[in-house]
């Protein structure tokens, strides 16, 4: 799920079916649902990792230890701790993990040396780096930096490759291609043995979805959001938008929500939107808080019972005592675990793509 071939829209079969679903749910009442749950992180990263382990060990059978290589150029602490925590769950897991504390001045030329390292297999850079700085190439250096990673080696899924299949839902990188006039060739997405890599913090969103079964896994790959609603507050280029593009391209309605406005985001569209946060909240399914403000508070008010509320920013963006009074709500107060589950994941994934030698 998040990256497979689908439909660009239900058939008309399954919008009747859809839509006689949605028509045949009475709206349900405060009454209807059990008590607010608080969903441990841990219990959904846990699944991934046990399959995580399993794959590894295949790999070394096959000659091959997956390595991966953070970059750490800031000084920041908080980065640090996080990268002693990765560092100490692929350790665990039987992945290699080199954490490279270097001058930021340095930082171009040592990534340009682990992208030619045979040995490597992974590379991850903890930002901000540069800031806004400027960079020599355009641009600034930092998202300079993101695309010098190769496709290869990017785990993170950032680099400008990645980041145009995820927004033009391509999920395949090898097979299924389509010429245009001029000799470009690019994948069409549809088929493929490559899976394409998606960043992961809205790739962790995405797997907790479903392990609260918010994807309807009756409806085809891709649609399996259809006719649901979801808000994401917060559009940063490395969560919030992201995130939301994933939702849409799996037929959710998405409201995108910060300081600029609200933006209505469906597969391959987005358009301003009028209604104000209280009114998308209120009808979303699903709400995502990703504010990078200690002060923040999502209203609990606007939160209906039975709704979904994932929490991804390292401040609460939420009163956790009141939402948990809400019956029916499921809260994730932390997406972390996950999301180093998926950082494990993306690797694997780019060791089986790229880095099995053939016949092995």
């Amino acid at each position: 799920p998040g990256l497979q071939p689908h439909s660009k829209h239900p058939n008309q079969a399954q919008r009747r079916t859809t839509s006689f679903l949605k028509a045949s749910e009475s709206p349900r009442k405060m009454g209807d649902f059990g008590p607010a749950e608080k969903i441990k992180a841990d219990e959904i990263a846990a699944v991934f990792r046990a399959e995580i382990k399993e794959t590894v060990e295949k790999l070394k059978a096959r000659g091959v230890t997956p390595l991966l290589v953070g970059f750490l150029a800031n000084g920041d602490v908080a980065a640090k701790k996080y990268a002693e925590w990765t560092g100490k769950a692929c350790e665990s897991d039987g992945i290699k993990f080199e954490l490279r504390e270097i001058d930021k001045m340095d930082l171009e030329d040592k990534l340009k040396e682990a992208n030619a390292d045979p040995v490597v297999h992974g590379i991850m850079i903890y930002y901000p780096c540069f800031g806004n700085t400027p960079s020599f190439y355009g641009g600034n250096m930092d998202d300079y930096l993101r695309d010098t990673v190769p496709i290869e080696k990017d785990v993170e899924g950032l680099c400008h490759t990645y980041r145009t299949y995820l927004y033009h839902n391509v999920r395949y990188t090898d097979v299924g291609t389509q010429k245009y006039k001029g000799g470009i060739v690019t994948p069409t997405g549809a088929q493929g043995t490559k899976k394409s890599l998606l960043p992961c913090t809205p790739l962790a969103i995405i797997k907790i979805l479903e392990y609260l079964k918010m994807y309807d896994d009756k409806l085809p790959v891709g649609d399996r959001m259809y006719g649901k609603s979801v808000t994401v507050i917060n559009r940063s280029e490395i969560v919030g938008r992201p995130l939301a593009a994933m939702l849409a391209n799996d037929g959710a309605d998405v409201y995108s929500v910060d300081l600029a406005g609200c933006y209505l985001m469906k597969r391959g569209k987005m358009q301003e939107h009028t209604e104000s946060s209280e009114d998308v909240v209120k009808k979303s399914k699903v709400i995502v808080t990703g504010v990078p403000a200690k002060d923040y508070r999502l209203p609990t008010e606007w939160v209906q019972p039975g709704s979904i509320v994932i929490n991804v920013s390292h401040f609460k963006n939420v009163d956790e005592e009141a939402l948990l009074k809400i019956p029916g709500v499921r809260y994730v107060p932390l997406v972390g675990k996950v999301t180093v589950a998926m950082l494990e994941r993306n690797l694997i994934r780019l060791v089986e793509n790229f880095h099995v030698p053939e016949g092995q």
